[in-house]
């Protein structure tokens, strides 16, 4: 049948077989005509050879079959010519015809083996894919996640005491509430984004995003020992960006300052924030005094599934790095003066951020 001879069946596959039948009907004719010493019946390896593209391994057989007959049926017509030369020359026609159809079908293999392992590379791009999300999902959801736990045992402390806080703990069950939902947030924008979906924008002004990620990191501040120094220019052009994932980005090089300064002694963690706008774009820099990025690998924390913590999975930053990129801008490392390091990105400032 067709269909098992023909690779697939699309609408072109009948005008393949109208052409490889025309080849074959000129071939035979031409081979037939002529004097037998004439090995016009060679000319079967380029059919084969041009037909290996369309044609399955049956078909390949079925093709070659066909070639052999005709070279045969055309020699046993032939009526003219040396007939000594003309065996000679039909034995080398069929052999070449049979090595063509050898070689075609380990062309035929070889293309199988290659659609194979294209298709094997789908899957593991797939479950590389699937993999990725789910450890960006588990990084991004961890933060508020951890800031519900923290709430929830400060809200079981004020209902503990004698007598009870109540207006505390309703604050603390309304912060829960919100952590809650920015979970859920997190969650969807991180789909989104592993799905190429365009960030749903609006307008912000990051110092705004850079204070809500100082109070969720508050208590880490506060419980290591860490000085807090910021810099937040004043009347910072808004930009155009997604604020759930731009507070994420900031959240992380936040938390990421933080656990590097905790293998220092904590006379000297400092931690810097700065904000400022410059020629067409907005720069928030994170600096911290911890132990530091060496200078000819400034650039391998934002590679996926790199990281130097013991327990880290290496995907915060890179996400980081493609939720920037998205949103038109750019973020990079560098040594800070003394010590530790210094994460910076800037966003354009867009023609929408000043309507």
């Amino acid at each position: 049948m067709g269909i098992a001879v023909f690779r697939a069946w699309p609408a072109k596959s009948v005008q393949h077989l109208g052409m490889i039948g025309s080849f074959l009907l000129c071939i035979f004719i031409l081979d037939t005509i002529t004097d037998v010493e004439i090995a016009f019946a060679v000319l079967y390896v380029g059919v084969i050879l041009l037909a290996v593209r369309f044609l399955s391994k049956r078909g390949v057989r079925v093709l070659a079959t066909i070639c052999i007959f005709l070279t045969i049926l055309s020699f046993c017509l032939t009526s003219s010519g040396i007939w000594g030369a003309g065996i000679w020359n039909c034995l080398i026609s069929l052999s070449a015809i049979g090595i063509a159809a050898y070689l075609a079908l380990k062309i035929v293999d070889a293309e199988a083996a290659i659609h194979e392992s294209h298709a094997q590379l789908a899957r593991i791009a797939r479950i590389t894919s699937l993999g990725e999300l789910a450890a960006s999902i588990a990084h991004e959801v961890n933060q508020p996640l951890a800031a519900i736990a923290t709430t929830a045992n400060a809200c079981r402390r004020w209902l503990d005491a004698h007598p009870p806080n109540v207006d505390k703990a309703r604050q603390s069950a309304d912060r829960i509430v919100h952590d809650a939902n920015r979970a859920s947030e997190v969650v969807a924008r991180v789909r989104r984004w592993a799905e190429g979906q365009p960030a749903l924008k609006e307008k912000l002004d990051l110092n705004k995003s850079i204070y809500e990620a100082l109070s969720l990191a508050q208590q880490e501040i506060v419980g290591r020992n860490i000085s807090l120094h910021l810099h937040l220019e004043n009347q910072l052009p808004p930009v155009f960006v997604d604020p759930v994932q731009i507070q994420q980005v900031i959240a992380n090089l936040l938390l990421n300052a933080i656990e590097a300064m905790l293998e220092g002694p904590s006379y000297n963690r400092q931690l810097e924030v700065t904000s400022r706008s410059e020629s067409g774009k907005v720069l928030v820099a994170v600096a911290d005094t911890g132990v530091g990025i060496p200078g000819d690998a400034l650039d391998r924390p934002f590679d996926a599934f790199w990281t130097t913590k013991e327990k880290g999975i290496g995907i915060g930053l890179s996400i980081s790095r493609s939720i920037i990129e998205a949103h038109g801008g750019r973020i990079w490392a560098m040594p800070n003066v003394n010590t530790g390091a210094v994460f910076q990105f800037t966003l354009p400032i867009e023609e929408e951020t000043t309507r």
